[in-house]
């Protein structure tokens, strides 16, 4: 009989995600979701790149972090963080590296 290894592993760490953000009104980096879930940063970063695209979750970066908060959890305390998209990110590292 064969087994299908990871098959089921997309929700399972979407929703993982989404609990332990749940947890945490106050975000959390990339790496600290990595290691509370047990998954590498590039799952993290590749799941939550589809639940912002879902717009269930809001990231941001502050300085060198990336920042990763339930949007429900933002909306409930009225934060008003402005998401970063792509362009602002990529805009944001280039006048990093001249002024530095």
């Amino acid at each position: 009989m064969l087994r299908m290894v990871g098959v089921n592993k997309k929700p399972n760490v979407k929703n993982d995600i989404i609990r332990v953000l749940s947890k945490h009104p106050g975000g959390l980096t990339t790496q600290n979701l990595s290691e509370m879930i047990g998954v590498s940063r590039n799952t993290v970063i590749r799941y939550a790149s589809e639940l912002k695209g879902e717009e269930v979750i809001y990231i941001r970066r502050e300085g060198p972090l990336t920042l990763h908060y339930l949007k429900s959890l933002m909306e409930k305390f009225g934060k008003g963080f402005r998401p970063i998209n792509s362009e602002e990110s990529e805009l944001q590292g280039s006048l990093v590296k001249k002024s530095g």
